[in-house]
């Protein structure tokens, strides 16, 4: 009988680890490759390419999220006032986040430009009060410097004009209003990690796929990991300096694992969602915008309903939705026990805690669930009234994990967001969380190398600036610098 005699365990030593081959990691990656190119990193990605999972182009909006259009950044107060705080930081970030993408261009990090593409941003709502809402809102956001250039109309002709499909065959009765910025972006987020993690190996970072991060312990000042090859196998030790966990929905079970005292108390609620896609080109020809309107009452921010114009890999679409779900996997590629396994006894109570304080979203999850394709086409048409279901596929879309953290008054909350986690000692980071997430990647992963690179950091900034012109400023207090530098980024991304 033959004797299987197991493999030596081989061993490989970074200064880097990044674990997931997401926008994230491919961000901070190419941001620590330009700032000590000395530093060797190591990338490991449990799927077979870059960008599969939350960053791919049908996972997520695209929108390049800067509060031109999304509703939530800048909801009414009691008294119907919008303060316009939020959308201006969200807008500020989403600009950090160009500057980026416009070094990359220039800097050959990318293939070219084609993963970036204008398209306007619109608002549209239905009904008298969301129409007085959505005024004040443009009243509120047109005296910013990054919105100054937002229009706004309650005329259907008009709209009409904005976008045919959402105008044409509506009763002429409804009060309808729409806003519009027209220098809005569609980004293919999965075209944009791939190249940031193709030109990161050409720069000499080892990239890794098919590699499955196990387990991850302390190793003296630094981290040792666990890593299977899924095609051979075999199972290796990977030391690093540090460790920065871009996994997506697969974020929190492997901070929890790697046992850091400041992941205690964090849970996650696994929200998933489906997409209607159109297959007839003539109709997809006729719509140029991404317009999102109102979320229902109870709903995520993930799932406020938009039709959208979409490039990928070049090819026009369009898409409506997101129908939300419920699945208990944190991400599309793994299983239903990825809730249950994720319980500890530090966040049973945030849980428990925000499983009572949100029956809303609990009976609003159970009715998208429920709902029929039909209530799905009746959904389409609110924003598309002419809209033939049978032109129209349902995909699904990306799972999200929102975060759930302990709270000193509630004991948990539910937080619709991104979450940075980072280790005391700085050694490990990770994130957590969904919207508005790819779109500010460049301005969190900067904070995150703040955070984690103290002594080093200072000695970064006039690199920095070379990537972000604007860095350490302002732009919406700044309107010279803020026109100089989009004429500039607009200009490489070819959105002039």
């Amino acid at each position: 009988m033959e004797i299987l005699v197991p493999s030596e365990t081989s061993t490989e030593s970074f200064d880097v680890v990044l674990i997931g081959a997401g926008i994230m990691s491919a961000t901070l990656g190419t941001l620590i490759n330009q700032l000590e190119p000395t530093w060797s990193i190591g990338l490991f990605e449990n799927l077979d390419k870059a960008g599969e999972e939350s960053s791919s182009p049908w996972n997520n909006a695209g929108t390049g999220h800067s509060a031109l259009c999304e509703l939530n950044y800048a909801p009414a107060a009691a008294d119907g006032s919008v303060d316009p705080t939020k959308a201006v930081g969200i807008n500020e970030q989403f600009q950090i986040s160009r500057q980026f993408f416009s070094w990359a261009v220039e800097n050959k990090r990318v293939a070219d430009n084609s993963f970036i593409n204008p398209l306007p941003h619109m608002s549209f709502v239905i009904g008298e009060d969301h129409s007085k809402y959505l005024k004040t809102r443009y009243e509120s956001l047109k005296t910013q410097t990054l919105f100054e250039d937002m229009e706004f109309t309650n005329d259907l002709d008009t709209i009409n004009q904005w976008t045919p499909l959402v105008a044409q065959g509506r009763d002429a009765s409804q009060t309808v209003a729409a806003s519009r910025v027209v220098a809005g972006t569609d980004v293919d987020f999965g075209r944009l990690t791939s190249d940031l993690t193709n030109s990161l190996s050409a720069a000499g970072a080892s990239v890794n796929y098919g590699h499955k991060v196990q387990n991850l312990k302390r190793s003296g000042a630094g981290w040792e990991l666990t890593v299977k090859d899924k095609a051979s196998g075999a199972v290796k030790n990977v030391k690093a300096k540090f460790v920065f966990v871009g996994a997506g929905g697969g974020a929190l079970p492997l901070l929890q694992k790697s046992g850091i005292d400041e992941i205690k108390g964090f849970g996650g609620f696994p929200v998933s969602g489906q997409f209607l896609r159109c297959t007839d080109e003539t109709v997809i020809a006729q719509h140029n915008a991404k317009v999102y309107g109102q979320a229902s009452v109870g709903a995520p921010p993930m799932s406020v309903p938009h039709l959208d114009t979409r490039f990928v890999d070049g090819k026009r679409s369009l898409m409506f939705g997101p129908y939300a779900g419920f699945s208990m996997n944190f991400l599309k590629s793994t299983g239903q026990l990825d809730l249950p396994l994720s319980l500890r006894l530090h966040n049973i109570i945030p849980m428990l805690a925000v499983g009572k304080d949100n029956l809303d979203l609990t009976t609003y999850l159970i009715k998208e669930v429920l709902k029929s394709r039909a209530k799905k086409d009746e959904s389409l048409t609110e924003y598309f009234p002419a809209a033939d279901g049978s032109q129209w596929e349902l995909i699904t879309a990306g799972q999200r994990v929102q975060v759930i953290k302990k709270d000193a008054k509630k004991g948990g909350v539910l937080q619709f967001g991104t979450e940075v986690i980072t280790s005391s000692d700085g050694s490990m980071s990770g994130l957590l969380g969904a919207s508005p997430g790819a779109s500010t990647a460049t301005p969190i992963m900067i904070g995150l190398l703040s955070r984690c690179f103290p002594k080093q950091f200072a000695g970064w900034e006039s690199k920095l600036k070379d990537i972000v012109p604007s860095y350490g400023q302002k732009l919406n207090e700044n309107p010279a610098l803020y026109a100089e530098v989009k004429a500039a980024t607009d200009k490489t991304l070819g959105l002039a």
